[in-house]
């Protein structure tokens, strides 16, 4: 792709190193306007630096914007709906906040007439994935600038010699190796590289940024309620919450009770395993809490068909395809099946454990009559169950009995 391609490019900024040695980059390498994209997704980073670091760029559009309440109302409470898990463990936490961010960006590319998208993913992660096929999926003919891929400044000592020569700020700790990479947003928060690299080494303390250790959690538990309401939660302890109000008020119980701590190797998506530290606090009280109203209000094989097809729709989220038609397809199925997933849970938080100890719903599918090892009054005539047993057993029965007769089984 020829520099002079394009004019005015859209770039997903950070302000940090990376990005802001991207912006002068991209400034210098294809002689276009720059406008550049932060997003608060509750990353707890101070946003109006990147603000100023733009404008000394001399960058004339600048779009920072709060999309907190956003991302969790229209891309992880629809993710949680479906109980989603990447390889039986991983929340989607950093994979679920890309696409809006690329979706933010196509907008803003409209919005000023950019005719390119530009975003700090290097060659070597998922992130690249996800950004571009969203870019691709909602505007087909965009212009993708993908820096970690053309340029010659392949090591970090590179970019603070570019940064150093463009006058371009840096912070003091960016001067020295970094000892892992942090990415984070309102629903958690991942640490990779340097000193956890290798995944025989049990992670340093100080790598856990959003939760104390377990050990060190009270000694008392912490008991609360979630209300849920068509399959999302609306209040903790009875008080109505915001998505994002309810996120955090979570994150909050999570931390003070060293919940949500992940070490895991996964397989990303480009080839390689990986190993990533993860934070998940208020997300991993959601999911068990989740399960514990679906438990009583979901018929048992519209639960087994979803918890079927979860592996499906989480990877087709870890791997970028938010906006593919499959998602979709998928997103209504599921949708459907939480219209009478309302009721409230009770969970004990306990050092590092998120336990339902309670579950209640007016659409409970649960029959304390039915169960009940007492008399149960006629509810259910237990001569019922020969009949259903001898029909199930009816191929085993023939299976055997062929195999007795030198047939094959």
């Amino acid at each position: 792709m020829a520099a002079k391609s394009v004019k005015k490019v859209v770039l997903a900024y950070s302000g940090g190193l990376d990005t802001s040695v991207i912006l002068r980059w991209l400034q210098e390498t294809y002689g276009c306007e720059v406008v550049t994209f932060t997003a608060d997704l509750g990353q707890g980073e101070e946003l109006a630096p990147a603000r100023r670091k733009a404008e000394m760029f001399g960058v004339k559009e600048i779009f920072v914007e709060d999309l907190r309440e956003t991302f969790v109302r229209d891309y992880v409470f629809p993710m949680f709906r479906a109980n989603a898990l990447y390889e039986g463990q991983y929340l989607l936490g950093t994979s679920i906040a890309r696409p809006l961010i690329a979706a933010r960006q196509i907008e803003i590319a409209e919005a000023v007439g950019a005719d390119a998208v530009a975003h700090g993913a290097t060659g070597k992660g998922n992130d690249q994935v996800r950004f571009e096929l969203a870019y691709y999926a909602l505007k087909p003919d965009v212009t993708v600038i993908a820096p970690w891929r053309e340029w010659s400044l392949t090591s970090r000592a590179k970019l603070l010699e570019f940064a150093e020569a463009h006058q371009i700020p840096i912070a003091k700790d960016k001067r020295g190796e970094a000892p892992f990479s942090v990415d984070a947003n309102l629903l958690h928060s991942s640490s990779e590289g340097k000193i956890l690299e290798d995944p025989a080494i049990e992670p340093d303390e100080i790598v856990y940024q959003r939760t104390i250790r377990p050990e060190d959690a009270p000694d008392r538990a912490t008991i609360i309620t979630i209300d849920f309401v068509a399959g999302d939660p609306v209040a903790i302890d009875g008080e109505a919450l915001s998505p994002a109000s309810l996120l955090t008020r979570l994150n909050e119980l999570g931390r003070a009770n060293g919940i949500g701590r992940l070490d895991l190797v996964e397989n990303r998506f480009v080839g390689m395993k990986s190993r990533g530290v993860y934070e998940t606090p208020g997300g991993t009280i959601l999911l068990a809490a989740h399960r514990g109203i679906e438990s009583i209000t979901l018929d048992r094989e519209a639960a087994h068909l979803k918890d079927s097809l979860m592996p499906r729709y989480a990877e087709l989220i870890y791997n970028g395809f938010w906006f593919s038609p499959e998602r979709r397809m998928l997103q209504a199925l599921i949708d459907e099946s939480q219209k009478s997933v309302s009721g409230r849970v009770r969970l004990k938080l306990y050092k590092g454990n998120a336990t339902v100890i309670g579950r209640e719903s007016e659409n409970s599918l649960y029959s304390m009559r039915m169960v009940t090892f007492e008399d149960d009054q006629g509810a259910y005539n237990q001569a019922d169950a020969q009949g259903f047993i001898k029909l199930n057993a009816l191929r085993l029965r023939l299976g055997a009995a062929a195999g007795r007769r030198g047939g094959a089984l």
